[in-house]
């Protein structure tokens, strides 16, 4: 994406391509395109300082994991009611499904318990970088990661143990269960949202690149002077000079 700045004086690097633009009111302007950095080559460069300088950098901007980021879920339970249901998410625990009459639980069904080794294997290709090519959304305020959770209560329908895909996403402004999806017969997915995921970049939305387009004014007398030029130049396109011939030999 482009952002065509104000008219400006502005001198043209070495072959940096420009285009002639009229505006609204029919103002020609010459605007400089933006150019490509190259490498340059230049003094041998100190490798030491270089490796030093990638050391600190590393140190300085060492991230989080989003499991890390979720630490602070531990030992806390979230619970959201929806009518007739109240769910209720106990952190790297259980998942439960229950309904209260006289402040009884008269009605429970557990809709998973937290699985390492799935949610591990779940996101063993998600890690880091590998989360920017994430299938599931381009979009960063999309993007989730996910916890297992299995071997909930036995399903009438199905006769497997209900299971749940907790997902947390990047929002604001506090933690919360946000909805509870039936993806299909007993299998279920869980959002929270959690604010303390949007530190990390790859939740992060991204930001459209701008180049700005630096453009001079012609003089309004552009247009005619050009076609002038081209027909005061028009007898001489008519004949056919070659690289050899010159005022001096044309009388021989």
């Amino acid at each position: 994406m482009s952002n065509l700045s104000k008219p400006t004086t502005t001198l043209q690097d070495e072959d940096q391509e420009f285009v002639v633009m009229p505006d609204t009111n029919g103002r020609s302007y010459v605007c400089y395109l933006p150019k490509i950095e190259k490498a340059k080559s230049g003094k041998p460069i100190n490798q030491v300082n270089i490796s030093s300088m990638i050391v600190e950098t590393e140190k300085r901007l060492k991230l989080k994991t989003p499991d890390e980021l979720l630490e602070v879920f531990k030992g806390k339970c979230l619970v959201r009611q929806e009518g007739w249901w109240t769910y209720e998410l106990c952190h790297e625990q259980k998942l439960r499904q229950f309904h209260v009459e006289d402040e009884k639980v008269v009605q429970e069904f557990v809709l998973g318990v937290y699985d390492e080794e799935a949610t591990a294997a779940f996101n063993q290709n998600l890690k880091d970088v590998s989360t920017l090519k994430d299938p599931r959304s381009k979009d960063a305020s999309q993007r989730y990661h996910a916890h297992q959770y299995t071997n909930g209560t036995l399903c009438d329908l199905t006769n497997q143990p209900r299971e749940t895909e907790v997902r947390f996403v990047c929002s604001e402004p506090r933690a919360m269960i946000s909805s509870i999806t039936e993806l299909s017969t007993c299998k279920y997915a869980l959002t929270v949202q959690s604010p303390m995921l949007c530190k990390h970049p790859l939740f992060q939305e991204e930001r459209p690149v701008w180049h700005t387009i630096n453009c001079n004014a012609l003089p309004k007398t552009y247009k005619e002077s050009k076609v002038e030029k081209e027909s005061t130049d028009e007898d001489k396109q008519i004949f056919m000079v070659t690289e050899v011939e010159s005022p001096t030999n044309e009388q021989s």
